[in-house]
């Protein structure tokens, strides 16, 4: 299975000791750094889920914040003045984390990726770049700083050409998963820049589920509207635990390796705004406590439906509402990339898949009916997912969640 997301920002290590700052080697090493970017980043993740939530209130929902954190980390690191302070703001980098170290903590979770995306058990790809026109002056600690990101294409003779290269480079990388990420008109004569990440993930189960116990059944759209979905079926031991202060049973699906876990949130099914209830109360402090592994596992009958999901996003209106400042206005401020005025964002596009069946994952959903704290404890809790639900997938090392989602609506 897999997980797949593409975000793009369209626009028209040897270090220089003044790259970003006026003596960039003045800057201390910050052994929090790292931490530091995974907290932000966490942070980020759920305001974003939230803009999201607001932006498309009634429609299923999946998208990689992973995937749009390190696409903005690439601008903020290319911009000055004003539009690097908002960037920062809103990407919930620390006022005293500087670009030095959070550079080398970028870098040091790219390097560590490549290194153990060898495994046998999953597979998670992530790659960002930074695609310039042939005519914008970078400036050179710019390319001696990020060489892999950077990419020349001639967009002012042949934008075409150009547009069909950056949307071949994510179908590459997202083993053809996501295509045509930009549309035709995505590129012209004027565009100077184009940020880009794709990313992609494939797990297989710690625990499959038996291809023969797959059934179509009842999934409750709403009080009114139900419809017949493919549903996976499992007894095992599992995570599972009812969270209060969330407002919902959480069940885990760990993958296989059990670094990454699928975590299934399923709100009370007599919640109307059970979904958007969840969305709103989630913060760092409550996903950690969802995560740890304090709890014990239990034995859980599980139902989840089997399916598959490709939604793009409005990206540039939820980024607006995100606190990105001027990036998307004339105002923008590119200096620390090129000396040359005029530097923009058009737009942002995101794409993002999902595929879950019996095997594993390129994405996955599930609900529960709620109040099974059984007074017998010797039978299974049951975790049905037949009506509307959280999903996120999470990669438990860097406390990063690679891909999230709302199951909302099965025929949308």
């Amino acid at each position: 299975m897999m997980k797949i997301a593409v975000i793009a920002l369209l626009a028209v290590s040897t270090v220089s000791s003044q790259c970003f700052y006026k003596d960039d080697s003045s800057k201390k090493l910050d052994p929090e750094a790292r931490t530091n970017l995974y907290r932000g980043q966490l942070e980020f993740t759920l305001n974003l889920f939230n803009a999201i939530n607001k932006a498309v209130p009634n429609d299923n929902i999946f998208f990689s914040p992973f995937s749009v954190y390190h696409t903005l980390l690439l601008a903020y690191f290319a911009a000055g003045g004003e539009t690097e302070k908002s960037l920062k703001h809103s990407l919930q980098i620390k006022n005293n984390l500087d670009k030095i170290n959070l550079m080398t903590a970028y870098k040091v979770d790219k390097r560590s990726r490549t290194a153990n995306n060898n495994s046998d058990s999953y597979e998670f790809t992530s790659a960002n770049k930074l695609f310039v026109d042939e005519e914008l002056r970078v400036r050179d600690c710019m390319f001696q700083l990020f060489g892999e990101e950077i990419q020349a294409l001639n967009f002012h003779n042949s934008p075409r050409e150009a547009k069909d290269y950056i949307n071949e480079w994510v179908a590459r990388v997202t083993k053809n998963n996501i295509k045509d990420l930009l549309p035709d008109d995505g590129v012209s004569e004027a565009t100077k820049l184009v940020l880009a990440n794709a990313a992609y993930f494939k797990g297989v189960w710690a625990s499959k589920f038996p291809v023969e116990r797959t059934k179509k059944e009842a999934f409750f759209v709403s009080e009114t509207r139900q419809t017949l979905v493919p549903f996976m079926k499992q007894k095992g031991t599992f995570h599972y635990m009812v969270s209060d202060d969330l407002g919902a049973q959480i069940l885990e699906l760990p993958y296989k390796g059990n670094d990454i876990s699928m975590y299934i949130l399923l709100p009370p099914y007599s919640m109307k705004e059970g979904v958007t209830n969840i969305i709103q109360n989630l913060t760092p402090e409550r996903l950690a406590a969802v995560v740890e592994e304090s709890y014990m596992g239990r034995e859980v009958i599980v139902e989840i439906p089997k399916f598959t999901m490709e939604r793009s996003l409005p990206l540039r209106e939820i980024l607006e509402v995100v606190g990105v400042g001027d990036l998307f206005n004339a105002s923008a401020d590119f200096t620390t990339l090129t000396e040359q005025s005029g530097v923009l964002f058009d737009d942002a596009v995101h794409k993002a898949k999902i595929q879950l069946d019996e095997e594993g994952t390129v994405a996955a959903a599930a609900t529960a009916i709620f109040g099974f704290r059984s007074s017998r404890p010797a039978e299974p809790s049951r975790f049905i997912a037949n009506f509307p639900f959280v999903y996120v997938i999470y990669e438990r090392p860097t406390s990063s969640i690679l891909f999230m989602g709302v199951y909302r609506d099965p025929k949308k």
